[in-house]
């Protein structure tokens, strides 16, 4: 059977859509248009998917309609001529924005499935990698290959096909953030997509030129966001009505009959230009002005037409010989609104054709297949009309950067004059003809400013044959320490993990030095695994001799090498703090003989043990020192008084320990760690080498000047300096925002992500709230809000909501905080179980059988899965404070962070909120802070500013919400050291008093 179907669409549920895309209105205008086949669009949403399956019956085979009855009601309110079957296909248009190859890439994708099951598992899938429920049309930091991969993963049958692909800023081919062939964007799995949505601003025809495309099924479809504009483009198929029918015919295009497309130029991307200045051009012209606007300047949106040339290998008007037809319409409303001389939403046009369908069927069909007598004989000027559509004798005014086009079918004045129209049509009643396409005078450009000089000393390159080769002359100057006790002072940015990693491996690899008496400590299993890594770049087969521990697990393998020496089995376990509060509320003081007898240890034994054993048997200490006589410690400057003990029990005074830190960075007083002794190390190890990295390879100069300025005050390093040394091409003052409370301080967070992307939406763009193109190359992973305390995120998280952007709240979770962790993980010890760790962990939830027990298996499925078969290693690495990775890693995403959670990280964008007094430094009401505690915030201050590496911006607020009150805010002080000559002032601190809507009277 021979059907129009009409596969992109949207729900109520998409931003800047009716309220009446529901299915009820979807399926009256289906049949009013002709369309036979209807996208439900937008099935990831919760809701619409929730109404989806609530208001749609299966079908035929992959597709649904709607319940009899409501189709029952539905048909009573339309004339029998229109009456017809709809069937609805699940199917979302997904946008992804992402970085590949240093560019931004901004990509819209149709997906198709064949049953709820499948679009289920697809939302699955997708909720790890950002907010479904933010936008029908989610935006997120995904690759277009792995989205391909998920789709196809999802369920038998399901496809993609790129979206709009011609369109600038958000499509596969699109001149602003695109690729120059589809295969290029789905990489690997490129083979399996097998058609293309061409999009209102260009045709079939126009897409023949590229040779790349003729793989490709070439569809069209309304990208209807209100009902009466569906069919506005559409696919036709001869096929039967059956979902896997239509996929087949795609595939090979057996039964797919063309499509029916807008004229090109009637798309708001069809020609180039620049709509702020009433500029618009043709490719040659573009080409003349080097692309850029004569009348401000800034560079032209580069229309689908100039892309479609620039890509092109094929001259205009080439058909290829087995190309499908197509045919160009006018909406009906857009015709009888020219005939009519008023809007095509008016009242009038909308009788008008409600008498037409009556009197001939839908508006496709009107269009397209009713005799011209016929519609002559209902309206002489409607069958002239329809007569020159046919023909394709049209006047085209081309669309340009976000403006429709406007075809017509009649010369101004024209109607007036025909036979038979006197009585109805004046002159007065059309629009009167366009203004001249403005001819700006061309503009001649100042010349470019040229740039402050700035001296930026590179990274150097390797050219010698040693590791150090590759080093600046600081970093070599640390790693090239023979032996002894060394203390490497690293500030942000300098190389600190670089320079560690770089010196155990000269001494094993080029000073002999046997990588088994090699130990490296540091405090996260994070930053242990990163630590394992480069050294196994670095070293190679012999990095499995080294020993990379936490404090923590450090403890774990001495107990478990000790064991009988502390009473403990070797298979002792490590009890969790609902085990220890337990115990503790039972049996007092002497809970820790309970725990001995259970055979167990709590988190703070773990290096309190190992001290005690240590400290009471010199032959043990011996024993350890012989065995790691290379020891090397990260971020020193956050030892505890326990760790510090171990450190000296492990390491005589004149032993080879190697401490690399910052004090200026030491802010995590509140765990118990002391700054005091990384100060005092050259007094501890007499005689130790002291080298200081002042090299930054992160941050702009701007940034790097503020946060010096901002630590000089209270700093523990002396002639602190931070030299800016990266590859910075352009360097960013640091913005400073005053808002009005934390609302406005979170939008205008969302609004500066949404201008840096260069607009994460349609949206952005038709609102002129974006008006750049974003080319610095950023993706949402490229982002983090910091704040000083997790209550402060509310807001932000709102914001970003509201905006569509995906974003995950880095909370560092233990695992074993989640509901359900704790009860599995009793339930593996259990007798019985058997196979891999993720076996054992999926009959451990099926034998507790409820729902915790499922939430909690698929939560440790990924560290199941490092383990493999090693049980113990598993519930190990759990009690030690595995965290929650709960997202899936393709996923892009803003990270939202406390400044304790960012230490060690790095974005590009960085913006750093609640910068009030009371939050930086932070004080509760009425509260006096010493001034150590003082001095620590400020150090924290300084770790958020120099986690920003291209732009960094300071927001405060007047009020803000504490402790359940509004209280008044004031600027921190920690603002007043950072002079104005590198900072920017951003927007009005205080709202704009709006204009009255009318002139009162009195």
């Amino acid at each position: 059977m021979r059907f129009y179907a009409d596969l992109h669409i949207h729900s109520k549920y998409s931003r800047a859509c009716s309220r009446d895309c529901d299915l009820e209105h979807l399926t009256w205008w289906a049949q009013r248009k002709g369309i036979s086949l209807v996208g439900t669009g937008d099935f990831t949403h919760p809701a619409w998917y929730d109404h989806l399956r609530e208001t749609l019956v299966p079908a035929e085979p992959g597709l649904f309609r709607l319940r009899p009855e409501l189709d029952r009601d539905i048909a009573r309110t339309l004339p029998p001529s229109c009456v017809g079957d709809v069937r609805f296909m699940l199917s979302v248009e997904i946008s992804t924005i992402y970085k590949r190859d240093d560019r931004t890439r901004k990509v819209h994708h149709l997906i198709y499935m064949p049953s709820f099951d499948a679009a289920a598992e697809f939302n699955r899938r997708l909720g790890k990698i950002g907010n479904l429920g933010s936008d029908g049309r989610p935006i997120l930091g995904l690759d277009s290959r792995d989205l391909l991969e998920i789709t196809l993963e999802s369920g038998e049958g399901s496809y993609l096909v790129p979206a709009h692909v011609w369109t600038p800023w958000f499509a596969v081919l699109g001149s602003k953030s695109g690729f120059d062939a589809i295969a290029d964007c789905y990489a690997d799995l490129a083979d399996h997509v097998f058609a293309a949505e061409t999009g209102l601003s260009s045709d079939p025809e126009m897409n023949w030129r590229v040779s790349g495309l003729d793989r490709y099924t070439l569809v069209s479809n309304s990208d209807a966001h209100s009902p009466p504009v569906l069919g506005r483009e559409a696919t036709v198929f001869d096929t039967d009505m059956d979902y896997f029918a239509v996929r087949r015919a795609l595939e090979t295009r057996e039964g797919f009959g063309g499509t029916v497309e807008f004229f090109p130029e009637e798309g708001k991307y069809h020609s180039d230009g620049h709509r702020k200045c009433d500029v618009r051009f043709g490719p040659a012209e573009t080409i003349a002005h080097n692309g850029l606007c004569p009348a401000c300047g800034k560079p032209l949106t580069v229309g689908v037409l100039s892309r479609i040339q620039e890509l092109a290998d094929r001259e205009l008007g080439y058909r290829p010989a087995d190309a499908v037809d197509f045919r160009s319409l006018i909406p009906l409303p857009e015709i009888m609104s020219e005939l009519l001389g008023v809007g095509p939403k008016s009242k009038k046009v909308l009788s008008e054709i409600a008498t037409l369908t009556a009197a001939h069927g839908p508006e496709l069909g009107i269009l397209d297949d009713v005799p011209l007598d016929d519609l002559a004989a209902s309206n002489t000027l409607l069958g002239e009309a329809i007569g020159r559509l046919r023909r394709g004798e049209v006047i085209r005014d081309a669309g340009y950067d976000g403006e429709y086009g406007v075809i017509r079918l009649f010369e101004p004045g024209e109607l007036a004059k025909a036979s038979g129209s006197v009585s109805l049509f004046d002159d007065d009643l059309f629009a009167p003809p366009p203004k001249p396409k403005p001819v700006a005078a061309p503009v001649v450009a100042d010349a470019p400013v040229e740039p402050e000089l700035f001296e930026e000393p590179a990274l150097p390159e390797p050219v010698g044959t040693t590791l150090l080769d590759g080093l600046d002359p600081d970093q070599r100057a640390a790693a090239a320490v023979p032996s002894g006790p060394l203390l490497i002072i690293a500030g942000p940015g300098t190389g600190k993990t670089r320079t560690l990693t770089h010196r155990i491996a000269h001494l094993v690899t080029e000073r002999g030095v046997p990588a088994s008496q090699c130990l490296a400590i540091t405090f996260t299993r994070r930053a242990a695994a990163e630590l394992a890594e480069r050294l196994e770049t670095l070293v190679g087969p012999q990095a499995h001799d080294l020993t990379v521990a936490t404090f923590h697990s450090l403890g774990v393998r001495i107990l478990r090498e000790q064991h009988a020496r502390v009473g403990l089995s070797p298979r002792f376990g490590i009890a969790d703090e609902t085990v220890v509060q337990e115990l503790r509320d039972e049996h007092g003081e002497m809970y820790k003989k309970e725990l001995r007898a259970r055979d167990l240890v709590d988190f703070d034994d773990l290096v309190e043990m190992p001290v005690e054993l240590l400290a009471g048997d010199t032959s043990l200490i011996e024993h350890y020192r012989a065995r790691w006589p290379w020891v090397s410690v990260d971020e020193y400057q956050d030892v505890d008084e326990t760790q510090y003990r171990l450190l000296r029990l492990l390491c005589a005074a004149d032993g080879n320990l190697t401490a690399i830190g910052d004090p200026d960075q030491a802010i995590y007083r509140f765990r118990g760690a002391d700054v005091g002794f990384f100060l005092r190390f050259q007094e501890d190890f007499p005689g130790a080498t002291r080298v200081q990295l002042g090299r930054n390879y992160r941050s702009g100069k701007h940034i790097l000047a503020g946060a010096v300025q901002a630590i000089t005050p209270t700093t523990l390093v002396e002639d602190r300096s931070l030299e800016p040394c990266g590859s910075h091409t352009e360097h960013a003052l640091i913005g400073l925002h005053h808002a009005i409370d934390e609302q406005a301080e979170a939008s205008f967070v969302a609004r500066t992500i949404d201008q840096l992307l260069g607009g994460s939406s349609f949206h952005s763009l038709d609102t002129g709230r974006v008006a750049g193109d974003g080319t610095q190359g950023l993706s949402f992973n490229d982002f983090a809000v910091l704040y000083r305390t997790s209550t402060q995120a509310r807001a932000v998280m709102e914001a970003l909501t509201r905006a569509g952007v995906p974003f995950q709240k880095r909370s560092h979770d233990r695992l074993t905080d989640r509901p359900g962790v704790r009860a599995l993980a009793r339930e593996l010890g259990l007798v019985g179980l058997h196979g891999s760790v993720v076996e054992r962990v999926r009959q451990a939830a099926h034998g507790l059988d409820d729902e915790d027990s499922f939430t909690a298996l698929e939560l440790l499925m990924p560290l199941a899965l490092r383990h493999g078969d090693d049980l113990a290693g598993f519930l190990s690495e759990l009690a030690l404070g595995a965290e929650v990775d709960t997202w899936d890693p393709r996923a892009d995403r803003v990270s939202l962070l406390t400044l304790h959670a960012s230490k060690g990280l790095e974005f590009p964008v960085v913006f750093l909120v609640g910068c009030e007094d009371g939050l930086l430094p932070m004080r509760w009401p009425g509260e006096t802070l010493d001034q150590e505690a003082v001095n620590e915030e400020r150090r924290l201050f300084f770790v958020g500013m120099t986690r920003a590496q291209q732009h960094l911006y300071l927001s405060h607020a007047s009020s803000r919400l504490r402790q359940g009150t509004v209280r008044p805010a004031t600027p921190s002080p920690f603002l007043s050291a950072i002079a104005p000559t590198v900072t920017d002032r951003i927007g009005d601190p205080v709202p704009r008093k709006r204009k009255p809507k009318q002139e009162t009277l009195f």
